[in-house]
């Protein structure tokens, strides 16, 4: 009998070590593509915890605690980021993440509920990375854009769409409206606040801010130029490190920054800056924009020397001054309200005051109010609206200041206010701070 075996040949295998991946082709680097490399380092997720109210109950309900998250843009190499003051509100402990993994605390530095923006601060192991700042003045409709940020706590989330509208107005709340923002398709989800929006050159044309609730493809950016003139304010030597210089600029068709305005009796004044100067740098920053000015002055004090290189007449020169302390500078309307009351107001219209309470012309609405501020011991909320203090009627700015100066030239002492909240009418008495020290 024949065996049914069949011996097979033994046929040796070689294994060869892995090899590489072939480096992506030229076809797949697209200019998105690119544009996400040149932004990506740049941009950082942020989380925190917050305590919120529900909105929706009238009578205010508990606070809940609720895990916060949205993203940043790092607009310093020493760690000046950019968020959406709504990110960061109320979080005791933010928390950032870089793109290259690590976590830090960040600092707010200084914040403007109106256009909810903000800048924080983190410490830096050397230079980080920084957002390439374009312009938002020629948008065009129908052009590609980029959203990018901790969608959902998607670290680095891309969404890819393009210009839908431009200078749209958006109410999203009780307490906050946006005006003049970029519409986009692209998608931008919760946590996708404070992130950029970018152009197919991979610059930052925008900072998302809001979506539609409910609504598919419809969300919105705030402009990058007006958003960075109010970072510059927000970022002033003035305003973070109480110094002055005295130079106002604006931007050049050339490298550099015009100067525009050199304010009378400032240190660069007196050390011989003058109006059509071109400013190159100013000690080892590049400068092009006002940003780049305040930047450049950060973190230095009174008494400190910069060196401002000037372009003048074709010839580049080097001018040192001191810095000074800054002047202080009579408060504006907003500014004497935040200072003696705690609050921050913006007008409301007449009719939604009326469809609310229909005895009353009109109010104001408060956005902010200031902890262990005179309101915000009498339990003022964000959201109330301001129709009277005193014997008079809140319905602009003016009212209040009217009100206060009337405090200090009666001795009036206690101011009794009345607040709209939801269609209750509600009333207490404030002290202003000034009154009582």
């Amino acid at each position: 009998m024949r065996c049914p075996w069949v011996a097979l040949p033994i046929v040796a295998i070689v294994l060869s070590a892995p090899m590489a991946p072939a480096p992506a082709g030229e076809t797949r680097r697209t200019a998105i593509v690119q544009a996400i490399e040149k932004a990506r380092d740049s941009v950082v997720n942020i989380h925190g915890q917050k305590l919120i109210a529900n909105t929706d109950d009238e009578a205010g309900g508990e606070l809940r605690r609720v895990n916060g998250m949205g993203t940043g843009v790092i607009i310093d190499p020493r760690g000046y980021i950019v968020t959406n003051y709504h990110v960061v509100e109320g979080v005791k402990r933010i928390e950032v993440t870089l793109a290259s993994g690590r976590t830090t605390t960040a600092a707010l530095l200084s914040h403007d509920p109106r256009t909810d923006l903000a800048v924080i601060k983190i410490p830096a192991e050397g230079n980080l990375p920084v957002i390439d700042v374009g312009t938002s003045g020629d948008l065009m409709i129908g052009e590609t854009v980029l959203a990018l940020g901790n969608a959902f706590g998607y670290e680095h989330t891309v969404t890819r769409g393009i210009v839908s509208a431009l200078h749209r107005s958006v109410e999203v709340s009780r307490t906050q409206r946006y005006d003049d923002l970029i519409q986009t398709d692209a998608s931008i989800n919760p946590g996708n606040s404070g992130g950029p929006l970018l152009n197919i050159d991979g610059q930052m044309i925008g900072i998302n801010v809001a979506v539609r609730a409910g609504a598919q493809g419809i969300g919105f950016a705030i402009p990058v130029d007006r958003a960075m003139q109010i970072v510059t304010e927000l970022i002033s030597s003035e305003r973070i490190d109480k110094t002055w210089h005295g130079i106002v600029g604006r931007p050049s068709v050339e490298p550099g920054l015009v100067v525009e305005t050199v304010h009378r009796e400032s240190p660069a004044e007196s050390a011989g800056v003058r109006n059509g100067d071109v400013i190159l740098r100013i000690a080892d920053v590049a400068v092009s924009t006002q940003l780049d000015v305040e930047r450049a002055m950060l973190g230095r004090k009174a008494g400190d020397i910069v060196i401002v290189s000037v372009n003048r007449g074709g010839e580049e020169t080097n001018i040192q001054f001191p810095l000074a302390v800054a002047r202080p500078q009579p408060m504006g309307q907003g500014e004497r309200c935040w200072h003696e009351l705690g609050l921050k107001v913006e007008p409301m219209a007449a009719a939604k005051v009326q469809r609310l309470q229909s005895r009353y012309r009109g109010g104001l609405l408060v956005t902010s109010v200031r902890s262990g501020g005179p309101a915000g011991e009498q339990g003022i909320r964000e959201g109330d609206v301001l129709v009277g203090l005193h014997v008079w009627e809140t319905i602009s700015s003016d009212n209040i200041v009217y009100v206060l100066d009337k405090a200090r030239e009666d001795n009036l002492g206690q101011l009794k206010f009345y607040v709209l909240r939801g269609r209750e009418t509600l009333f207490g008495h404030l002290t202003s701070d000034t009154i009582r020290r």
